[in-house]
């Protein structure tokens, strides 16, 4: 057995030091997730998938977001889809996945199923999370660079390891399902901008279900397929860097996860977020010039998108739409009506895009020439660590948008104080 395989497996099943900031984000994860999959439940990748499972028929095993239940496999295959339907979830930059889309429909599932406490499914849904962004960083970024999607790939991993946890797994069948899980999962970039993105993330959490029930049941796998000679890395363009171990159980990675705030691409996150430091408003405004990583340029600057999907890909709509006061952190508020705003056209052709190579993929910067003469500017770092408070009530206000403030309250209050899964999975169906 390699060194990696054998960490990660002897990290899943032992006794993990956890601190407050973990577990306090890792809360704030699974309301957050819950918020965005029910704001989602009825996008048309949602209907199909949850559609076709509950078709299928089986065991009523656990709840799905939109209402009904379905076997294990379905419910983690529909709830990874639903959340992920409105990219509106968080990312790790890490290693650019998206890790509570993947893992926690896994882990809740088993949890809900298993009737396990909600200590129990956030201790192995933080496991989970904290080992798919320590895959993703062992694969590299030339996996994804390459087109694998991490969500989908280190995502799996994760999300066998939440659940071979909830399953009281030994050493070796931990070992066994991250080998035979590297045989399973799957998830290319080329379905970004269709319903296969969303897909992606259902097919992590249920082949993360999928082989720890295999494994449960005794199910013989090599235990080295994830980094063995013809092994999941070898073949997926890993790099196999061993850094990727560097403080395991004593640094949890996972802390700096990534909440959106703004339904867009994440790529215009922090330049909506250096706006608001500027509290921007468009009466003011004589242009504002935006800097940007040039990995950007050729994925959120559509200069005149005419659709509210294209508006979530475009630097000089967002920000004109939040100077107009339209609130971007509702899905509702990206139309093609608000595309044909004269208002929002006026200022748009006001705002430049340049890129900048000085600047990393998680900064911005932005410049605002006020009419008056005044120019200010104001640069963020989607990186900078936010307080625990600050987030806290960032993630409460967002999932109070989504889903009501009453639901994002005893949701928030029933993660604090403790409770049964089946009672958080009932809250799914909204």
């Amino acid at each position: 057995m390699t060194d990696f395989t054998a960490s990660l497996a002897a990290f899943a099943v032992g006794p993990i030091s956890t601190t407050s900031q973990a577990r306090i984000v890792t809360s704030l994860s699974v309301l957050d997730w819950i918020a965005v999959g029910r704001a989602g439940a009825n996008e048309p990748v949602s209907s199909i998938i949850r559609e076709m499972v509950l078709e299928d028929g089986g065991n009523v095993q656990a709840h799905l977001f939109g209402g009904g239940a379905a076997p294990l496999r379905g419910a983690a295959l529909v709830n990874g889809a639903v959340s992920h339907a409105l990219d509106y979830d968080d990312t790790h930059f890490a290693h650019i996945g998206h890790p509570s889309v993947a893992i926690l429909p896994a882990a809740l599932a088993v949890s809900e199923w298993d009737d396990r406490i909600l200590v129990d499914l956030l201790e192995a849904a933080l496991v989970g999370m904290e080992i798919s962004i320590r895959v993703g960083l062992w694969l590299g970024r030339g996996h994804y660079q390459v087109g694998f999607h991490q969500t989908a790939t280190s995502g799996a991993f994760g999300a066998a390891v939440a659940a071979g946890r909830l399953l009281g797994f030994d050493t070796n069948k931990m070992r066994s399902v991250l080998g035979l899980t590297a045989t399973r999962t799957a998830g290319l970039k080329a379905q970004f901008g269709t319903m296969g993105k969303p897909y992606n993330a259902g097919l992590a959490a249920a082949a993360g279900v999928e082989t720890a029930l295999l494994v449960q049941r005794g199910f013989q796998a090599n235990a080295d397929a994830l980094e063995g000679p013809f092994g999941f890395g070898a073949t997926h363009h890993g790099t196999s860097d061993p850094s990727a171990l560097d403080g395991l159980n004593d640094e949890w990675l996972f802390e700096s996860v990534s909440h959106k705030f703004h339904a867009c691409c994440h790529g215009l996150h922090a330049a909506l977020e250096a706006a608001r430091q500027l509290d921007v408003a468009e009466p003011e405004v004589a242009e504002i010039k935006i800097k940007t990583h040039p990995r950007w340029m050729s994925v959120c600057n559509q200069l005149t998108p005419e659709t509210g999907l294209g508006a979530k890909f475009s630097y000089r709509t967002v920000i004109a739409m939040q100077a107009l006061g339209y609130d971007t952190a509702l899905p509702g508020s990206y139309t093609d009506k608000v595309c044909a705003d004269p208002r929002i056209k006026s200022l748009r052709d006001r705002i430049t895009v340049e890129a900048d190579d000085s600047l990393s993929e998680t900064q911005a910067q932005l410049a605002l020439l006020r009419r008056d003469g005044i120019r200010r500017e104001a640069t963020h770092d989607l990186l900078t660590p936010m307080s625990l408070p600050d987030r806290e009530d960032r993630v409460r206000a967002k999932a109070a948008k989504l889903i009501g403030a009453e639901e994002a309250d005893a949701i928030w209050s029933m993660l604090r104080t403790g409770g049964r899964a089946r009672d958080l999975a009932s809250k799914l169906a909204g």
